[in-house]
């Protein structure tokens, strides 16, 4: 039998007092807060940041493409769900998923901010939040926290009052305060994350070098081609550099940056591993780096069809189907129109692992690996 899909990536719509109610009091004047902007409609402010973050193309799932925009729009307009949980299961409902897990939006942003004393108070301050958020309905709003990482010693103090919390995953900011993720430093801390039984995952949007306000060459719409880069740099940097052959068990998620590149990606790795790894200094590995790739590491994506069509070439046990509600990029709601032509070739078996059991197994949901649902249509 089918079962009903889990969304491996969705959002929450921070609402207002998200930040101001649960941070630090000492960071409440400076908190991240909402204000209304005469052109771009009820935005989100950092402080210290240069952009800001329009809520209506936060939350512009469902739309048609021809209104998708950051023009005005009044966040009591929005999608309720994105911060009224009562209201998310109907949602989910209307997608035909039995289950999300949950990121933040405008804590995608924070995650480049310079700023880690500010930006550990502000994560602090939204897994508060989204605990309570969460904790509505805990077997379908799985919720993914997240830490500043200014130290290891904190990041691992983090993972457990993480997992203290109920969370089921970590989101990471792209770039850390110390050093980078391939330094030794860090092994004390994805033990700590193998312990805990907690993935780590690396979103889109979330490293300076992959923001859509940077200049590009040719018109804007061309920065929506490199947004996927900085987590192919984290993926190929864990792969190259051993953490994951001294690791084995550690378990990553690329997120919403697509799966359909993966293949030609891997060989390419490997072609560099066998051709230049002497003069560019590449560390021994035992294995080829492609089979860390395919083993350690998760890949999320939306209407990527490409990715249904090359998973032979994929580790099809890591490929994560995703919603992405509430943002632009959602297939919400017509995910069981796109998925009936996009799955049409595929097996009971392969449908199931990709839209359903993967992300069951990965966050430990086991009340849905025997749970069957009719086919969609």
């Amino acid at each position: 039998m089918l079962k009903t899909p889990i969304s491996a990536d969705s959002h929450i719509t921070e609402p207002p007092n998200c930040y101001i109610d649960h941070i630090d009091p000492k960071y409440r004047d400076r908190a991240p807060r909402m204000v209304r902007d005469d052109k771009l409609g009820d935005i989100f402010v950092i402080e210290n940041f240069a952009g800001r973050i329009p809520m209506g193309l936060v939350a512009a799932a469902g739309k048609d493409p021809k209104e998708v925009s950051d023009g005005p729009v009044a966040f009591e307009d929005l999608w309720r769900s994105g911060w009224d949980p009562k209201y998310r299961v109907g949602d989910q409902d209307k997608d035909g998923v039995a289950a999300e897990v949950i990121y933040p939006s405008v804590g995608m942003m924070l995650c480049t901010h310079e700023d880690f004393d500010y930006k550990k108070a502000c994560f602090d301050a939204y897994n508060r939040w989204l605990q309570g958020y969460c904790s509505e309905s805990p077997q379908r709003l799985i919720g993914m926290a997240q830490t500043a990482m200014r130290s290891v010693r904190e990041g691992i103090e983090d993972l457990h009052r993480i997992r203290e919390m109920g969370f089921r995953g970590v989101m990471m900011p792209g770039v850390p305060a110390e050093e980078d993720y391939d330094s030794p430093i860090y092994d004390p801390f994805w033990e700590a994350a193998v312990e805990l039984e907690l993935p780590l995952s690396f979103h889109i949007l979330t490293s300076s070098s992959d923001s859509i306000d940077s200049k590009p060459r040719g018109p804007k719409i061309n920065t929506f081609m490199s947004i996927m880069r900085a987590c192919q740099d984290v993926m190929g940097m864990f792969c190259f550099t051993g953490v994951f052959e001294r690791h084995p068990d550690l378990r990553v998620v690329c997120v919403e940056a697509d799966a359909g590149w993966a293949p030609h990606y891997m060989y390419r790795m490997d072609h560099a591993y066998e051709r230049h790894r002497y003069w560019m200094k590449a560390a021994p590995l035992a294995r080829m780096p492609s089979d860390y790739f395919r083993e350690n590491i998760y890949l999320t994506f939306q209407d990527d069809w490409v990715a249904f069509k090359v998973r032979d070439l994929l580790n099809i046990e890591r490929l994560m189907w995703a919603n992405d509600f509430p943002h632009s990029d959602s297939t919400w709601p017509w995910s069981q129109d796109l998925l009936r032509k996009h799955t049409g070739d595929m097996s009971e078996q392969e449908r199931n692992l990709i839209l359903h059991d993967n992300a069951a197994r990965l966050y430990k949901l086991a009340e849905y690996d025997t749970g069957a649902a009719q086919a969609a249509g």
